[in-house]
């Protein structure tokens, strides 16, 4: 069914206001995009006003058998054991627009209002920090009175990827938001050969969803999976239902209705 119009006033009442989080004070050698912080541990971009890095400006996290890489837009893509033979999301080499395999969105479900933690793949008002350190990268964000924190790393010996993220309420009433997860599966080197003979499947157990690609030459046999703390109340494997036909991750048609996905 097709969810009703919202009231114009609610409508009003959903615009992004000018609010940010706070500007870091630490930086040594600032050059207006970023500066190294917590004594040259850390290197911290923050991007505000539209701006961005001139190039991709990306951290790499690895352990031996599992990494990903994270641009301070937080595009990402990961990989298991070889980052060109064996990626898991999808790796893009555009230094232009730099389009992520990997997405998070906020969602307010009374509004609808919808936003990403960082700056892919939707952009709105305020300043986005991000902060790279060795083995992780933390994202700060603040956008319609919810404030933020990203924290994305890889455990020194697990071949997972985890995010954790922490919400903050700042407004003036209570809220009700969800958290989605997208990822573009490759599961080898491309995603285009790769995409027809990807399945999925829903483990019973976890919640979680399970990737297989049965062709894969270099990596046979391989599991992925994707799973929300075993927290998820729906999901898809269906890329057209989540982004609308000829959609993109920055307005996924899934998001944009008061609807679940099909499984």
């Amino acid at each position: 069914t097709e969810r009703p119009a919202l009231p114009l006033t609610q409508k009003l009442l959903a615009r992004p206001t000018a609010e940010t989080v706070a500007q870091p004070d630490d930086l040594e050698f600032f050059n207006g995009l970023g500066g190294f912080g917590k004594n040259g541990t850390e290197y911290v971009t923050v991007l505000e006003d539209g701006a961005t890095t001139p190039m991709p400006w990306i951290n790499v996290i690895a352990n031996p058998a599992f990494g990903f890489q994270v641009s301070s837009d937080g595009s990402a893509y990961s990989w298991a054991e070889n980052s060109r033979e064996n990626q898991i999301t999808q790796w893009s080499n555009d230094p232009v627009t730099d389009p992520s395999g990997e997405a998070l969105y906020i969602r307010d479900e009374e509004t609808l209002d919808l936003w990403s933690p960082t700056a892919q793949p939707i952009r709105n008002e305020g300043r986005y920090v991000a902060r790279h350190g060795f083995g992780y990268s933390r994202f700060s964000h603040r956008a319609h009175g919810i404030e933020s924190q990203l924290l994305s790393y890889v455990p020194l010996a697990d071949p997972i990827r985890i995010s954790r993220l922490t919400l903050t309420n700042h407004s003036s009433r209570s809220r009700r938001l969800s958290v989605t997860s997208y990822a573009e599966w490759v599961l080898g080197t491309l995603r285009g050969a790769s995409a027809p003979v990807v399945t999925t499947s829903v483990d019973a157990a976890t919640g979680a969803i399970f990737a297989r690609n049965q062709w894969a030459m270099a990596f046979p046999g391989r599991v992925a999976f994707a799973d929300l703390g075993g927290r998820q109340t729906s999901w898809t494997a269906d890329r057209t239902e989540f982004l609308g036909r000829n959609g993109n991750s920055a307005n996924p048609a899934a998001l944009r209705q008061r609807r679940t996905l099909s499984a």
